[in-house]
């Protein structure tokens, strides 16, 4: 139950969603057509390719899920815990998400991997900042177990069990940035192309700085 959730959470991760939403898609526009936010499609295309791609394809494959898994890594030594709490250093991560995707506006402008590789530890970075709160798992970057959880809610609910109407909002939050972050993010790549970055980026700084007004005005 997530009877005391701060509202700063519902719309932080609206907020993070939206900019997950607009990475994946500038990344499935012009990364090779590859997601970057996620790791399933990757993970597939890495065991394909070691069956029907060249050895630079499943390294670069590689590189992608080591990528998310460093941006993770990230996060989990600074966090040093999964679980939501205010006065924890989320600006300054944000802050490093921010210029990670500034960095691999930079790159992909000159058509290097790197630039795939800053983007997808963004998002790595991003996903781990916040895992659970009140038991409820929140994940920004991708919505499939976000789905299964308002299934298995719905389901539970038929059955007669009390439901979570405040999860419930959470994750419709979740599923619904991600969605407009999409479209926003095909429709910005197709007027400034890589440039396009510069909006999730600067999104995650504006997130940053208005989280560190929030925590000092709490504390204070």
């Amino acid at each position: 139950m997530i009877s005391k959730l701060p509202r700063w959470v519902e719309y932080g991760s609206f907020v993070l969603a939206l900019v997950a939403g607009l990475v994946n898609s500038i990344g499935l526009l012009g990364f090779q057509h590859q997601s970057v936010s996620h790791l399933s499609g990757t993970a597939t295309l890495l065991g394909t390719g070691i069956i029907n791609s060249n050895f630079s394809n499943v390294l670069h494959f590689a590189l992608i899920l080591l990528s998310f898994l460093a941006g993770s890594a990230i996060s989990g030594y600074f966090l040093r815990s999964g679980s939501l709490k205010l006065g924890r250093n989320y600006s300054g991560l944000l802050s490093l998400e921010a210029i990670f995707l500034f960095c691999s506006i930079y790159f992909l402008e000159k058509d290097s991997v790197n630039g795939h590789y800053l983007a997808s530890a963004a998002c790595g970075l991003q996903n781990a900042l916040a895992t659970t709160y009140s038991g409820a798992v929140i994940r920004t970057t991708h919505v499939t177990g976000i789905f299964t959880d308002l299934g298995i809610m719905l389901g539970s609910k038929l059955r007669g069990e009390q439901f979570d109407k405040r999860k419930f909002l959470l994750f419709l939050l979740i599923i619904t940035g991600f969605i407009f972050g999409a479209g926003f993010g095909a429709y910005f790549f197709s007027i400034l192309r890589f440039n396009a970055l510069f909006i999730p980026s600067g999104i995650c700084l504006l997130l940053a700085l208005s989280y560190s007004f929030y925590n000092a005005k709490v504390s204070s």
